[in-house]
């Protein structure tokens, strides 16, 4: 999943069904499949505007407030809900 995300973000043009077959390989339905592609393209569209506008982050953002770490990634998975 992670691979096709970072292939639809850096490279959106050389997405193939192919990277859709792989998804399905990996267990993901197609409601899964373009839930990826919705969320992926979404914070893609997102950002880009963002930075299109030279909008800059609220200054009360922390630099840990923006990343996430192994232990509250897994966290999250045990749970049953991904980020």
């Amino acid at each position: 999943m992670l691979d096709y995300v970072l292939e639809l973000t850096t490279s959106p043009h050389s997405i193939r069904a192919a990277h859709v077959e792989r998804l399905r390989e990996a267990g993901f339905d197609d409601a899964s499949v373009l839930d990826i592609c919705q969320v992926a393209s979404y914070y893609n569209y997102v950002n880009r505007l963002a930075d299109g506008l030279g909008v800059e982050l609220e200054v009360f953002w922390a630099e840990e407030d923006l990343t996430m770490t192994r232990g509250e990634f897994e966290e999250l998975v045990h749970k049953g809900s991904t980020p």
